[in-house]
């Protein structure tokens, strides 16, 4: 065998490990992929829960896709805290205040901080009837939410209203 020959061979398997450790580099990245796909799916479904748990008038379902130590903050500004309040909060203005509105939310921006660490900008619309009088506004949702044990969870919840004429 000629030098030729040799280094031809060792070129050739040199260019197929290049080419595998390529496949292997890129089927990682796939993983990876599909893992943040999942996950943003996972959020999104627990933001059209709230949605769900709103318009059904359960608070229970509202507050399902909370931590148990999760912090509200109310468009007045008011803190609740923990899961079973939200549940009991959002039960008594579902059974007065917001028995006859309609809630629409629409994830606007989600971004992982960590694997397991997102922020979700949260888009919404509240139309009620209260006093033979309807009423709409617009809201923006801040949620952190964070994966544990498989689970996203919303851990912190920051509502604001819009201003008409001041929309961001």
């Amino acid at each position: 065998m000629n030098g030729h020959t040799t280094g031809r061979k060792f070129h050739t398997i040199v260019m197929a490990l290049v080419v595998c450790c390529v496949f292997a580099a890129a089927a990682r990245g796939a993983g990876a992929t599909d893992a943040s796909a999942a996950d943003e799916a996972a959020i999104r479904d627990n933001v059209r829960q709230m949605e769900e748990g709103w318009n059904t008038r359960s608070g229970a379902l509202f507050a399902k896709p909370f931590a148990a130590d999760a912090d509200y903050i109310i468009v007045n500004g008011m803190h609740i805290r923990g899961r079973e309040e939200i549940d009991k909060g959002h039960q008594r203005i579902f059974e007065t205040i917001f028995k006859d509105s309609r809630l629409t939310l629409s994830v606007k921006q989600l971004r992982f901080l960590r694997p397991d660490v997102a922020v979700v900008h949260v888009g919404g619309r509240n139309r009620t009837r209260q006093a033979g009088e309807t009423r709409e506004w617009e809201v923006i949702i801040t949620l952190v939410m964070v994966k544990d044990d498989g689970a996203w969870k919303i851990t912190a919840f920051q509502n604001t209203q819009v201003v008409e004429g001041e929309k961001p």
